[in-house]
């Protein structure tokens, strides 16, 4: 999850992920009909394939699923698979997308299975959520004040104790291949 200054932070963690990375859901707070060129312009760089979230999209390794504007996204689980949802619900936290919604679907569907990052933003969201997920088992991560454009979403997940890590944004994408690698082991 993301909001000020995410959609270049989310580049940077993206732009680490090998092809044999898990699915990945992702929330930025970005205005409607900017999102799709956003992912359309991180694909450009990446080995993953990223897109705009449709409802219905099957979340598969490799690809990474960005909320649309004014669209929250959750998943929702499917037999051994995860679907991605999109809510028009009343905004929270004023966000739609909200971290918060996303972090809160994924500790109830994945649990443990799971990991959230927190990148910059301003605010409050997703700190709860991510706190949730950590409860649930999964592994946690914040970005950094020293690498944050505005720290308000980081600094309140640690502040709530949600992140079990704080990383540079440099140093997220790597952190999670070496989770991912210790997992499957």
């Amino acid at each position: 999850g993301a909001s000020t200054g995410g959609t270049e932070a989310i580049r940077e963690v993206l732009e680490k992920l090998p092809i044999t990375s898990p699915g990945i859901v992702i929330a930025q707070h970005i205005p409607e009909y900017f999102s799709k060129a956003f992912a359309e312009r991180v694909n450009l760089s990446c080995a993953i394939t990223v897109s705009e979230a449709k409802d219905g999209d099957i979340v598969l390794p490799g690809r990474a699923y960005i909320a649309p504007g004014n669209k929250h996204l959750l998943i929702r689980k499917d037999g051994a698979r995860w679907r991605c949802k999109l809510s028009d619900a009343d905004p929270v936290n004023r966000h739609r997308p909200s971290v918060d919604v996303l972090f809160n679907s994924v500790a109830e569907c994945a649990g443990q299975n799971a990991m959230g990052v927190i990148l910059t933003g301003m605010g409050k969201d997703g700190a709860k959520g991510l706190r949730i997920m950590r409860d649930a088992g999964a592994h946690t991560i914040a970005q950094d004040e020293a690498t944050s454009v505005v720290w308000g979403m980081p600094g309140a997940v640690v502040a709530l104790g949600a992140a079990e890590q704080t990383l540079a944004v440099q140093a997220i994408g790597a952190a999670l291949v070496d989770r991912c690698n210790k997992t499957n082991q």
